[in-house]
């Protein structure tokens, strides 16, 4: 018989028994300890990824001017000792050489922008103008970022590309003047971002700075309610690396500007300290609630962030090889989108107009202001280097490192192109066959066949969890489906972070 007494009696004493369902609730355990997980492994792949960035954009300053002194003066001396080789200049010579005028250029050309009349032109419009104003040059910093790398890699390669093949370029100079128009116009974009950053921290209600720190939380909405894979967050992290140091280098300069205005009283710099603060807090608050929820609802672990690590560490350690192909730091641009050149070009500029160097002793801490920098890019780079070791060892991806996968050339087969290799190289090597990391590349004869090095780390950092389920059904599907790219292979910068072609 039903009645409203014994339903309500059935209410207050039913039971339940959750180990009936163990596997759900288990799951959803490991679902809160990787969110509480993600703070401290992204800020390890963040510190990591920053002090990467840091050692990029220290060797402008520091290693660059110093090897375009060796490249002139080998250019200069050639002739005492002859010409033994058919170049005039190694590839990496020719390409710190152009970093280097590149630089002069644009820094005598940042002497037409006038900063103050820039700073008071932005102070004049109203709030709401600021902020269209600051979301506006964040798009535009992503979008010629991407393509900015491009620009640069190219007039490197017109410039040390072997004369004897046929030529299919427009020339060496207009990619050159095509470089230094990009340098020029992306350091007087990150200008006005510093500009509108000093504005808001000057401002007298603070509402424009709050408004543009609520911005970052617009990434929140824009990107945790997305379809993510493994390499699509990787892809995310490397942009979040690349934005937080950024920012850190406007604060430095919006720190100069403020200090110069108040003629370095250090009284100054406590009233500036709780605004850096305020940004910075955001940036990291923003970047965990962002990966939290997107490892979340995309159900990746968090050890997918040490195999980032790994990956960013493998770039560092193949680029100290005898026979690497690129620089460390245009592999960092690549991989991150952070072209420290533009960047370097506004930090000059803005140190030269900020502080005057007069007299002798004012020369002195210059010079020993040079010499604390290299030191500490040295130090940088060899810590790095030791921890980038340790992280590769630790992911078990040494072997790529010496054994590399050869494409096959057009016209030729792969296993003839093999032997070519072996026999045309001539790398010398230690003991146990590998390659040294600490040697300089070895040039090589201009009739071998042109070898592509890529990776075949898909195994590792791209292979998902239980893969040994269902390899018979997803065989047939692999065929019509293209294959996943490779975290090591990923270098393009994309504007949302969250799509690979």
């Amino acid at each position: 018989d039903l009645s409203l007494l014994r339903f309500i009696s059935a209410e207050l004493t039913r039971g339940y028994f959750l180990e009936h369902n163990e596997a759900k609730y288990t799951e959803r355990r490991e679902r809160v300890y990787t969110c509480m997980r993600i703070p401290k492994e992204l800020e390890k792949l963040m510190f990591f990824g920053i002090f990467l960035c840091l050692d990029a954009f220290l060797y402008v300053f520091t290693l660059l001017p110093l090897r375009v002194f060796l490249a002139m003066f080998r250019f200069i001396t050639l002739p005492c000792y002859g010409l033994r080789d058919r170049r005039l200049l190694q590839p990496a010579q020719v390409c710190d050489m152009l970093k280097g005028v590149i630089l002069v250029i644009c820094y005598f050309m940042m002497h037409y922008v006038d900063y103050s009349m820039m700073y008071h032109l932005i102070r004049g419009q109203s709030v709401i103008k600021l902020y269209i104003i600051y979301n506006m040059l964040e798009v535009a910093d992503r979008l010629i970022s991407s393509f900015g790398q491009d620009i640069l890699d190219a007039l490197y390669w017109t410039a040390t590309e072997p004369k004897e093949r046929k030529r299919a370029h427009i020339g060496v100079i207009p990619h050159f003047f095509m470089a230094v128009l990009y340098v020029f116009l992306h350091a007087i974009l990150i200008m006005v971002q510093a500009t509108t950053l000093n504005v808001a921290f000057n401002s007298h209600n603070k509402s424009l700075l709050t408004i543009m720190m609520s911005n970052n939380f617009v990434e929140i909405k824009g990107s945790v309610f997305k379809k993510f894979e493994k390499n699509n967050l990787f892809q995310m992290s490397n942009s979040d690396i690349k934005e937080r140091f950024t920012n850190y280098v406007l604060l430095l300069i919006v720190c100069l500007r403020n200090m110069e205005q108040f003629s370095w009283n250090p009284d100054h710099l406590w009233v500036l300290f709780p605004d850096v603060c305020m940004v910075v807090a955001s940036e990291i608050a923003v970047d965990i609630v962002k990966h939290a929820f997107i490892t979340k609802f995309n159900d990746i672990t968090a050890d997918v962030y040490s195999e980032y690590r790994a990956s960013l560490a493998f770039d560092l350690v193949s680029s100290r090889q005898k026979n690497a192909y690129t620089d460390y730091s245009d592999s960092v641009s690549r991989r991150m989108g952070f072209i420290p050149l533009p960047l370097a070009v506004l930090l000059i500029r803005v140190v030269t107009s900020s502080i005057k160097v007069q007299g002798v002793l004012a020369y002195v801490c210059v010079v020993l202001f040079y010499c604390g920098l290299i030191s500490l890019k040295v130090l940088n780079s060899i810590v790095l280097l030791g921890k980038s070791c340790q992280y590769v060892k630790e992911a078990k991806m040494e072997e790529k490192l010496f054994n590399p996968v050869l494409t096959a050339t057009p016209g030729k087969s792969a296993g003839k192109q093999q032997g070519t290799f072996k026999s045309t190289q001539g790398i010398p090597t230690d003991e146990n066959g590998s390659t040294s990391v600490t040697n300089q590349p070895v040039h090589q004869k201009e009739n071998m066949p042109s070898l592509l090095v890529t990776s075949n780390s898909d195994q590792f950092l791209t292979t998902p969890d239980g893969e040994e389920k269902d390899i018979s059904q997803d065989s047939s599907e692999l065929k019509h489906r293209s294959a996943k790219k490779d975290l090591l292979e990923i270098d393009r910068f994309t504007i949302c972070g969250n799509r690979i072609d």
